[in-house]
């Protein structure tokens, strides 16, 4: 079967042979697309002004509603000036991130909000000695992507809640969004087998139910937001959920590291490397995660399902021979400052179609297969197995410090994130308080990627992942620095200059070292 036809089927709901009457629309679409491509500046440019119009706007009508209130008197307004600069000189509140263009609700039994996240990113020459199918060009380019979201959620009970998200990701990532094991932009949507986009259509990102079960009286804040809307959850509790979700909006969170919005972009940074987490290639599927929340430690079980293939969009139903099962454990240990550090303990088992790079390399020395061919052993039930550890602390009130490692078994193929079986990262960022700038932050990390020897020696004799591919390999671990500023303009618009160095790209000493410079437009609506 044809796997990159068998992935665009279920997109555009039309059987094989039948022409759709969109066919049109599709044309023109691809069209703006290569338009785009040729001039993304162009296109980030005028999505800047878009954009602006609309937060000016906002900004406009909501001081037209503005209610001023009543007159103060001068011994009010003298208190509440005492009052401000004591809190000032004691301990100033802190800043909300995001500030969002249009307010919302504490207390409504429903939310509705959205975002809009442009990245123009680019690289210049760097030395390469050769290329293959899945190399990152070694020459010039730029490339834009996009992604909207439209965010929904209901209180249906002081217990039960719905989300419900769509989304349209597009644009393209540079190199047709492969090249390297940590990607440079982790917004980028690509066509397993072919590259980015996926599609231009909306799609249904989450639709998931919460149930909570309370285990005590005491009660804390519940957090509204796109992902929660009951007001108060009990300190100690069960949480039941089951749809259609991605996994790392619940595990392997780090709140320095985990938001491409606002901080880093990288692949292997944003996420754990080596965590081959069950999703279709938009990084979404069907699950149920069960959670058990106390004071200081708290445990989650996740049962989800696998794509068909790797990097696919098509998921497996058949949970007798695939599925992905995550377990997290959850402390909060006291390392002598005022805040808890955060560390959170993963492992997980995918069952899959899988293939085995011992077994693709034996054919390809046998002389059964023309080059290595991971396709070719794929086999229906086989295990791959991992762990990984998260970890983040709040040093200080505008520093926080992040890291994460991770490792795989390395033997079956990278199937559903990236192609790594092995991470270590190490990072932070800085609130801009001191420079009077509270909702800017600064951000610098680095992580290092490796792979298995049968991985390594797959790539060095000419196999091809779904990310990687030079035709030849001379094994170097991949080092990737990344920094980034982001800058608050004014209420929820934001923009960002993004750095990142990548050394051995695709784990490869013959290629690189190379410079990617970024800019990111976010709007939170």
């Amino acid at each position: 079967m044809d796997h990159r036809r068998h992935a665009r089927e279920p997109l555009n709901g039309v059987p094989m042979g039948v022409v759709p009457k969109e066919r049109a629309l599709e044309t023109r679409w691809t069209k703006m697309s290569l338009g785009i491509a040729r001039n993304p500046w162009r296109f980030l440019g005028r999505s800047f002004v878009l954009l602006t119009i609309v937060a000016v706007s906002s900004i406009l009508l909501g001081a037209q509603n503005a209610d001023p209130g009543p007159p103060q008197t001068q011994t009010e307004t003298q208190t509440e000036a005492q009052t401000e600069a004591q809190t000032q000189t004691t301990s100033p509140p802190e800043a909300e991130d995001p500030e969002t263009t249009f307010p919302h609700s504490q207390t409504a039994r429903w939310w509705v909000s959205g975002q809009i996240n442009i990245i123009a990113q680019g690289h210049g020459a760097f030395p390469a000695l050769y290329s293959g199918p899945n190399s990152l060009k070694p020459t010039p380019e730029i490339a834009v992507s996009r992604i909207y979201t439209l965010y929904t959620a209901a209180r249906l009970t002081r217990s039960l809640d719905a989300v419900f998200d769509l989304e349209e990701a597009s644009g393209q990532g540079i190199s047709n969004s492969v090249g390297l094991a940590g990607y440079t932009n982790i917004d980028v949507v690509r066509i397993p087998g072919e590259g980015s986009p996926l599609s231009i259509a909306p799609y249904v990102a989450r639709a998931s139910l919460r149930y909570v079960v309370a285990l005590s009286k005491e009660t804390e804040d519940g957090g509204i937001g796109p992902m929660d809307v009951l007001e108060s959850l009990p300190v100690r509790r069960l949480q039941f959920r089951a749809g259609k979700m991605s996994l790392a909006d619940f595990l392997d969170v780090n709140p320095v590291a985990s938001d491409s919005h606002l901080q880093f972009m990288n692949w292997a940074l944003v996420n754990n490397g080596a965590w081959d987490y069950a999703a279709d290639t938009r990084g979404y599927t069907y699950a149920a995660v069960v959670e058990y929340d106390d004071r200081s430690w708290a445990l989650r079980f996740a049962e989800a399902l696998m794509p068909t293939v790797a990097n696919g969009i098509v998921l497996d139903t058949n949970l007798r021979r695939a599925r992905g099962e995550n377990v997290e454990l959850e402390l909060h240990p006291r390392l002598g400052l005022k805040v808890p550090a955060q560390l959170r303990l993963l492992s997980y088992v995918n069952h899959a179609n899988m293939g085995d790079y011992r077994e693709a390399i034996d054919l390809f020395l046998e002389g059964k297969t023309a080059t290595p061919d991971i396709v070719a052993t794929r086999q229906q039930g086989s295990v791959k197995y991992g762990f990984g550890a998260n970890f983040e602390q709040q040093v200080t009130r505008s520093l926080r410090l992040f890291s994460r490692a991770g490792w795989n078994d390395g033997h079956h193929e990278s199937f559903a994130y990236t192609e790594v079986d092995n991470t270590f990262s190490l990072g932070g960022d800085y609130r801009g308080y001191i420079w009077h700038r509270d909702h800017d932050k600064v951000g610098l990390a680095f992580v290092t990627n490796g792979i298995s020897p049968e991985h390594a020696e797959y790539l060095k004799l000419g196999g091809l992942g779904f990310l990687l591919g030079d035709g030849n390999l001379t094994y170097g671990r991949e080092n990737i620095f990344e920094g980034y500023y982001t800058a608050h303009f004014w209420r929820g618009v934001y923009g960002a200059f993004d750095l990142q160095h990548a050394q051995d790209p695709g784990y490869n000493r013959d290629r690189g070292p190379v410079w990617v410079p970024a800019f990111r437009l976010h709007l939170e609506l």
